[in-house]
């Protein structure tokens, strides 16, 4: 495992440089002075400009920029909006907990619904509940986000006017943003009625999140339904009928626990089709997350900012992949041992 451990781990850091590197490039690639599009700072404060040119390193060769830029990295400081002038990291710290606020709960949604079913549509091959189920994950994965989010809104916020349509919450709420989460903002204000403030932003939570687990859980339900359908016909599991066992028993000990390792091995590819159809459900809901903010900046050519959520964004499917993997190998040690097996 510990060798396992240290290749996950040296592959995460050469990415991440990769990726630094990446983001390093970007600033030039864009129009304009690469040192206004780094940090922000235009040329037309000349005083401030030739500061940040000896702080930057920018009179100095391109490999010392790089450095200057990684160190300004680690101390928090990615420059500042071309549109607003506001920090890019302290924009970063509250937007990036709406952004995993909406991700979390929707991948919570997603499993309570899509490894039931496809259990179900594997125990109940070719009858009428696993066509049904199947015939609805279909049809789920194959509707465009955008798409079903419009659908959404007309019927649940229009026509029948149960739930929000944009924010976190009702404006009259005087709530503080002190981490971003609305869920944790409200439980450590002092100020307001809680509960009606949680019942309001659950309300303001319900169809983005639904929007969002749609297409992960109909992806799981079909992932869990081709894995148990290979399980079930395993030797181990005729044999654990022949023992005696009842259907749970079988079910619950031996064939979910073996199904959920063809599972976990897809949950990386999981996450990166949620972080991409998150931007677009935080467009479409005016949710103020990471996804809304990084297409915002497309729009207004904000370079600084889409360096920052780009750079954000990808850290963070790179680093959920590598830890999916190293749980993954840890829970079934034969992962390791076909890695490294001797041919």
């Amino acid at each position: 495992m510990t060798r396992y451990l240290l290749r996950q781990l040296s592959l995460l850091v050469v990415t991440l440089f990769l990726l630094t590197l990446l983001s390093f490039s970007l600033g030039y690639w864009f129009p304009g002075d690469a040192l206004a599009n780094l940090t922000g700072i235009q040329t037309l404060d000349s005083a401030l400009y030739q500061q940040v040119v000896a702080s930057r390193a920018f009179d100095s060769h391109i490999l010392a920029q790089y450095f200057t830029y990684l160190a300004h990295l680690f101390q928090g400081d990615w420059g500042v909006s071309l549109q607003d002038g506001t920090p890019v990291w302290e924009e970063v710290k509250v937007r990036f907990p709406a952004t995993m606020e909406l991700v979390v709960l929707a991948s919570l949604l997603a499993l309570i619904l899509g490894i039931p079913a496809g259990v179900i549509a594997a125990m109940n091959l070719g009858r009428w509940p696993d066509r049904l189920l199947m015939g609805l994950s279909l049809s789920g994965y194959s509707i465009p986000v955008f798409w079903l989010a419009q659908l959404m809104i007309l019927l649940f916020a229009v026509n029948l006017p149960w739930f929000p349509i944009a924010g976190q919450i009702n404006p009259l709420y005087d709530v503080t943003p002190v981490t971003g989460s609305v869920l944790i903002d409200i439980l450590v204000s002092e100020q307001g009625p809680k509960a009606d403030m949680l019942a309001n932003a659950l309300r303001h939570l319900i169809l983005p999140v639904v929007v969002l687990a749609v297409m992960p859980a109909t992806l799981l339900a079909r992932l869990t339904r081709a894995s148990m359908h290979e399980v079930l016909r395993r030797n181990y599991i005729k044999s654990a009928r022949a023992k005696g066992l009842s259907g749970s028993q079988v079910l619950l000990k031996h064939a979910l626990p073996n199904t959920m390792q063809g599972v976990n091995r897809d949950l990386g590819l999981m996450f990166s089709f949620l972080i991409t159809n998150a931007m677009i459900t935080e467009v479409i809901f005016s949710w103020p997350g990471l996804g809304s903010w990084l297409i915002r900046s497309i729009y207004e050519r904000d370079y600084p900012v889409m360096q920052a959520g780009l750079l954000t964004l990808a850290a963070l499917i790179l680093l959920v992949n590598v830890v999916l993997n190293i749980v993954h190998a840890w829970r079934y040690p034969q992962i390791r041992q076909e890695l490294y097996v001797k041919r």
